[in-house]
């Protein structure tokens, strides 16, 4: 659980993003809230940016060798490669360029169904990327390959969607389109040599392929350099065996055209090939978003004795309810029910807190204690289960 400073920060980050139109996918807002960027980033760099800023933050420093300083992109970039990923649940994503696994980990929220590939060069990175993995249950979601991204994976392709998170030449995709689904596999990536690049949106339809240059960026290149028996630069082309699946005109680098004119990948919105429902940000799906991470909240707390934590989840809790009360919606009856519970098993934390300092007289009989717990675990289990049922409610509509 975040500290609530921390916690704060975010929230603000998160409708700085919406208000600001580079956050437009509610599942990407859930991820922001779900996934701790904290622990993405080694304890020794934490005092050298402030956490939840709309730039990007040093995760990687070798002060020996200072050009390899590395960084997770700033939020709003995050927003833009993930979303323009058009991500459904099942993909399977190829990230090239670890950025410490933060990415990845967003990704995983967004496409939980699916496998998630990283390719990462520098061995010192992939580890750090590994560990983060770890330390956050993610490693049977992510993994972590260390070899040359400009190769990509092609053992396992087709890939439904790629991500590039370094700059790369033009001439250097089309190894990497070839390992693209046939069936509207997207590519993303910054494209562009000396200091500008395009960040470049390549949709595949059969043998076709549709681009989009959606923004000028400004991004270090994407690490090539393997750590093997020695350190040597491999930025060759490598040549993609055709799958059998290719049709008889099979694609072969040479020929790879990206039509540029197109207005396809124009129409396309959040969720192109769903027909069921919209990701885009409204009131209600805000509103149920924060009532699912509420009740993942206390999930947490039932589960945890300590009283800081509770204080400090509680604190957080709160945090989410007085944002809620901002938002124009049909609930405010909920928010107004919750936001009394709450400040009930915040008083009963409060009096466990007393009790546990040994402010009570000695009069005071144990059964003080138990009948304040139990109290204060009553109220947490009716809370939890009205908003369960809230959120069913809004499922169901």
């Amino acid at each position: 659980m975040e500290s609530r400073k921390l916690f704060r920060s975010k929230i603000q980050l998160l409708f700085t993003l919406i208000y600001n139109g580079y956050l437009r996918d509610i599942r990407l807002v859930k991820a922001f809230l779900d996934v701790p960027l904290k622990k993405f980033i080694p304890k020794e760099l934490h005092s050298y940016f402030k956490i939840y800023t709309d730039a990007p933050m040093l995760f990687y420093l070798n002060k020996e060798n200072p050009e390899t300083l590395r960084t997770i992109s700033a939020p709003h970039m995050i927003s833009i490669m993930l979303q323009q990923l058009l991500l459904e649940e099942d993909d399977d994503l190829l990230i090239l360029g670890a950025k410490s696994g933060y990415i990845a980990a967003l990704a995983h929220k967004l496409a939980p169904k699916g496998k998630i590939v990283i390719l990462e060069a520098n061995q010192d990175i992939a580890n750090i990327t590994q560990d983060n993995l770890e330390i956050n249950g993610l490693q049977d979601k992510v993994r972590v390959i260390v070899d040359n991204p400009l190769n990509g994976l092609p053992e396992l392709a087709p890939w439904q969607k790629i991500l590039v998170t370094g700059a790369i030449k033009q001439e250097r995709i089309y190894p990497l389109l070839l390992q693209l689904d046939s069936s509207d596999g997207v590519l993303f990536a910054p494209i562009g040599e000396n200091f500008i690049q395009n960040y470049t949106q390549i949709i595949r339809i059969g043998n076709e392929f549709y681009g989009k240059k959606h923004l000028q960026v400004r991004f270090t290149p994407l690490i090539t350099q393997i750590e093997l028996e020695e350190l040597k630069l491999m930025t060759e082309i490598t040549e993609i065996n055709p799958r059998d699946d290719v049709p008889e005109h099979q694609l072969s680098i040479e020929n790879i055209l990206i039509n540029y004119g197109s207005d396809i990948l124009g129409e396309i919105g959040l969720e192109p090939f769903s027909k069921s429902q919209t990701h885009e940000i409204n009131s209600e799906n805000v509103f149920l978003i924060a009532l699912e991470f509420i009740d993942q909240a206390i999930d947490s707390l039932r589960e945890n004795e300590n009283l800081s934590y509770w204080a400090n989840s509680i604190d957080n809790i709160k945090i989410i309810l007085d944002t809620l009360q901002r938002i124009k919606t049909d609930r405010k009856d909920v928010t107004e029910y919750i936001i009394n519970n709450i400040n009930q098993i915040k008083s009963y934390n409060l009096i466990r807190s007393d009790l546990e300092k040994g402010k009570r007289s000695d009069t005071t009989p144990l059964k003080r204690d138990i009948d304040v717990i139990s109290k204060q675990m009553r109220e947490v289990k009716n809370l939890q289960e009205n908003i369960k049922e809230e959120i069913k409610k809004i499922k169901k509509q």
